[in-house]
């Protein structure tokens, strides 16, 4: 009888208990031939995902993929990362989450920077080098 992987189950469930918390969760990501993400946001073989459903749109986690499109610097990028990929998932908030493959220690860094910048790199935009003076309206027209 041929077993099923049991890393896929444990993404859903804990996408789910962190939504259902209030959570944002975060998959960290080793990134190869397999994976499509962003290159520029690539660092040291690894990028770090937020998969909240405030910041993709189609989310999938089946038992071979983690699918869905995001905002990258305001351009829209379909992402794929092989299940096999996803290093960990984990709450930005707490850093509770699991681990998978011996990941630890990068879950800790990524949890890390990303609670110590706050930065969530599937909504990541550059901050404008001039703000716009108050009594003026914040909206820019984007073609």
């Amino acid at each position: 009888m041929n077993t099923l992987p049991q890393q896929p189950y444990f993404l859903r469930a804990l996408y789910e208990w962190c939504v259902d918390s209030g959570y944002t969760p975060h998959i960290t990501v080793r990134v190869d031939g397999g994976t499509r993400v962003p290159v520029a946001y690539v660092q040291d073989g690894q990028i770090v995902l937020n998969i909240g459903p405030n910041a993709v749109r189609n989310l999938l986690i089946d038992n071979v993929w983690v699918s869905f499109s995001a905002r990258f610097g305001g351009v829209s990028q379909e992402i794929q990362v092989p299940i096999a990929n996803v290093m960990a998932i984990y709450a930005r908030e707490t850093g509770e989450g699991m681990a998978f493959g011996g990941a630890e220690d990068a879950v800790a860094e990524a949890s890390e920077a990303s609670a110590s910048t706050g930065a969530e790199i599937a909504q990541q935009t550059p901050a404008p080098s001039n703000p716009s003076p108050k009594g003026r309206s914040h909206l820019r027209l984007v073609k």
